[in-house]
């Protein structure tokens, strides 16, 4: 009795919990038992075969070809192989001494004709791979544009089954929520920041602690704002499910971590670290104490700039910022100017400027498909332009959703003007990484030139002075071009207007 090997396989696992392994495994036997023969030995495999590189069915190849059996029994020709690579290495084995038989087929491997029938017959089921793969993609692209996402939902969703949009989870999307909140108030290190995710319970789908590459994930997704990416090929697409974070936000975190600007920590926290540079060679101010005080230098030895005490340079920005600061005189005339030129302003001519806002831009992307189709515009770029222009539609259509009212607008040029009369108050209460955030969003160009401190007023610090309009409400883009107040510093004055009432 002949000796052979038996080899059955399913594609995914999940096929493997079914009856197919078991019915493969039963009709083996009965055609061994009818033909003489004996399986000494299985070899299940749970993998697809329409790639080569399978290690079950490598291992059992490697066994027969070292004398351990005389022959395989298959159940189908599709089972052994649907990619021509692995088929054309069975096609060997009877070269080689080993008899190849199928279960289901009568097929002789010992003859011309009952090989080229099996060739022919491997030929047709790495087609009808090839054709699946290609009707698989066709659905998946057909999704993609209906806004679907197909695969699995991201951390902070839930699945609906098909041709349903995910839906945020209710225990962890306020958690992915806060997540960016907590990054974008810039008082957390990737590393600080998953700690504070870690204890307040956020936890991966398998149910264990995120890892730093995992929360770095969520916060570069474009899904939590609404836009689907293919990650392989680049490509986006505008999602239909409910965002979890506003793509302001979303925006504003990719600009910061792609301008790697994100806080650092050291051992000695100081004040001003990374805040100043040298006015005549342009280098870091480096922080360093002595004798209790704190002490800037610039480490170029030839350059005139030296040192300059962490003190004297806050009553230098307290005097600044007191300067910038409102009078009672001139914030009434702002509030009269600004509700003068607001009734000027309806909410049609707001909501007409979003939408032929929206209507250009989806203009800008179909001429851009166009470009593409001709062969004028490269490929690369044309998926560079489209990720850019889905993500200003996102931007603009959430704008357009929360157009505020004319009370709403009130009330943030209200909160504006007593601001600006308040500045040097508010820097007064912060600690000390808040007033690091509040400098970096209210001074700009800040140097030091001998001794002397030099900066100047942010623009919508200057804007305001000056009586530009602005106002918290108003839709913008996400970069600072309306010079409106940063979402920073609106959040330390919201955090503590009621002292500076009490004050």
């Amino acid at each position: 009795m002949k000796q052979c090997f038996g080899y059955i396989r399913v594609s995914t696992p999940k096929q493997g919990e079914g009856v197919s392994l078991q019915e493969q495994m039963d009709d083996i036997r009965v055609f061994a038992s009818r033909h003489n023969l004996e399986v000494i030995d299985w070899f299940e495999e749970q993998q697809t075969a329409a790639k080569s590189g399978r290690p079950v069915f490598n291992r059992m190849l490697k066994q027969l070809q070292r004398g351990q059996a005389s022959g395989l029994i298959m159940h189908k020709i599709d089972r052994s192989a649907r990619n021509l690579r692995d088929w054309s290495i069975v096609t060997e084995l009877p070269d080689q001494g080993i008899d190849v038989y199928v279960a289901t087929e009568s097929l002789d491997f010992t003859t011309r004709g009952g090989r080229l029938t099996a060739d022919m017959l491997a030929v047709i089921a790495a087609d009808y791979i090839r054709n699946l793969r290609d009707e698989t993609k066709k659905g998946i692209r057909g999704r993609l544009k209906q806004g679907l996402y197909p695969g699995r939902a991201p951390l902070g969703y839930l699945n609906n089954g098909k041709g349903l949009p995910k839906t945020p989870c209710p225990e962890k999307a306020p958690l992915i929520l806060e997540a960016y909140k907590l990054y974008d108030t810039r008082q957390y290190s990737l590393r600080s920041l998953l700690q504070a995710m870690t204890d307040r319970g956020l936890r991966n789908l398998n149910g264990h602690p995120l890892s730093l590459h995992g929360l770095e994930t969520i916060l570069k997704n474009p899904f939590y704002a609404g836009i689907i990416e293919v990650k392989r090929t680049g490509e986006t697409f505008q999602g239909i499910h409910d965002p979890i974070v506003p793509m302001a936000l979303w925006q504003r975190l990719q600009d910061l971590k792609a301008g790697r600007c994100g806080p650092k920590r050291t051992r000695h926290n100081h004040l001003f670290r990374g805040l100043f540079r040298c006015g005549l060679c342009a280098r870091p101010m480096s922080p360093e104490r002595q004798k209790g005080s704190v002490y800037y230098r610039c480490q170029e030895p030839s350059c005139q700039t030296k040192t300059v005490r962490e003190d004297v340079l806050e009553d230098a920005i307290c005097r600044a910022l007191a300067s910038y600061e409102l009078t009672p005189e001139s914030a009434s005339k702002l509030a009269r100017r600004w509700n003068t030129e607001q009734a000027k302003l309806t909410d049609a001519n707001r909501k007409t400027s979003l939408e032929l806002r929206i209507a250009t831009t989806e203009q800008h992307l179909s001429r851009a498909a166009d470009l593409l189709i001709a062969n004028t515009l490269d490929e690369a770029v044309y998926l560079e332009k489209k990720r850019e222009a889905n993500l200003l539609l996102a931007a603009l259509r959430e704008e357009l959703q929360k157009l505020p009212d004319p009370a709403d607008i009130a009330a943030d040029h209200a909160e504006v003007i007593e601001l600006m009369k308040s500045l040097m108050r508010l820097y007064q209460m912060l600690n000390p990484d808040e007033k690091r955030v509040f400098i970096e969003n209210t001074l700009s160009n800040r140097t030091i030139v001998g001794k002397q401190p030099c900066f100047e007023p942010s623009p919508w610090v200057r804007h305001v002075k000056n009586g530009s309009y602005v106002s918290f409400g108003d839709p913008s883009r996400h970069t600072d071009r309306t010079f409106r107040p940063p979402e920073a510093i609106k959040r330390l004055f919201e955090q503590y207007s009621e002292d500076l009432e009490k004050d």
